[in-house]
């Protein structure tokens, strides 16, 4: 890991604790980085990603807040299902929730993929939670024109490596983009990767896309934002390819609720990009919410 400031270091060496819970006979796994007793901080990782990706966001809120970041099933550390549905995925979501008893005042800070997940949580849950923050996510403008190389459908099947430092070399993200922290995504290779009886292979479920029932017409994402009256609010990237000024516009016109803030000099991953201004930017929508 090279180049890595000491912000970074201090944040990823504050200890979580792994911990799994049964949802629809499959293990979820779920770190947890404060104890019970303040207020509740869950966050959602993006499409073939794992909670890991948090690692040096949630020690900022620790604090304050209790803080907690889970795999959804077929990614991370979570198992594998024959199908996946948002409905599942919304029961991760609160089953998590309710495993370390966070209170109802609880926010859940969801990215991309994740973010589509959490709006059904919230539409199927909804006094469960106090707030959602969608971070770059959320509905797009159905008259946007949509580029479809970018869509995830499209990623390869995972491949298997020799050695865990081949398969790190390989890790892309997903949407493409180029990030300039290159410790933060060495980081997040660390944790993306696993044996097995063949060699090194990613952690997520290679067939998780053809399983995925949420699909286009198999979920309402639109739906879901209008029928919500917790707190909202969406963080996107200025120069995000994934999501823009006109969709945050689109969504709130189906929710005028909808806080909407973007930050500067960041894409799709852009708490990768950006990671304090980032923190900085959630800790004042959080601060505004108490």
């Amino acid at each position: 890991m090279t180049d890595s400031p000491q912000w970074f270091w201090d944040a990823i060496e504050v200890p979580s604790t792994a911990l799994k819970l049964e949802v629809e006979d499959c293990d979820i796994n779920y770190l947890s980085w404060s104890p019970a007793g303040k207020p509740g901080l869950l966050f959602v990782h993006g499409h073939n990603a794992h909670a890991h990706w948090w690692d040096f966001i949630a020690p900022a809120f620790k604090d304050d807040y209790q803080v907690a970041a889970l795999d959804l099933s077929g990614m991370g550390d979570s198992d594998h299902r024959d199908s996946y549905s948002a409905e599942t995925y919304a029961q991760e979501i609160s089953a998590v929730a309710d495993a370390l008893a966070m209170p109802e005042n609880t926010i859940v800070v969801a990215h991309s993929f994740g973010g589509i997940m959490a709006l059904r949580t919230l539409a199927a849950a909804p006094t469960r939670f106090k707030g959602l923050v969608l971070v770059d996510s959320g509905v797009r403008d159905p008259e946007e024109p949509r580029d479809p190389d970018r869509d995830i459908t499209r990623l390869a099947r995972p491949k298997v490596y020799p050695s865990r430092e081949i398969a790190m070399s390989r890790f892309r993200l997903q949407p493409p983009q180029q990030c300039a922290n290159q410790y933060i995504v060495d980081h997040i290779a660390r944790h993306s990767v696993e044996f097995d009886d063949d060699g090194w292979l990613w952690k997520f479920d290679g067939e998780l896309n053809s399983r995925l029932e949420a699909r286009g017409s198999a979920i309402d994402s639109a739906a879901d934002l209008r029928g919500i009256s917790a707190k909202l609010a969406l963080i996107y990237g200025e120069q995000s390819e994934s999501f823009s000024a006109r969709s945050a516009a689109y969504m709130q016109s189906l929710n005028s609720g909808l806080e909407v803030y973007s930050l500067a000099d960041a894409q799709h991953h852009l708490f990768l990009d950006q990671p304090l201004a980032f923190i900085d930017q959630l800790r004042e929508i959080l601060k505004a919410w108490e």
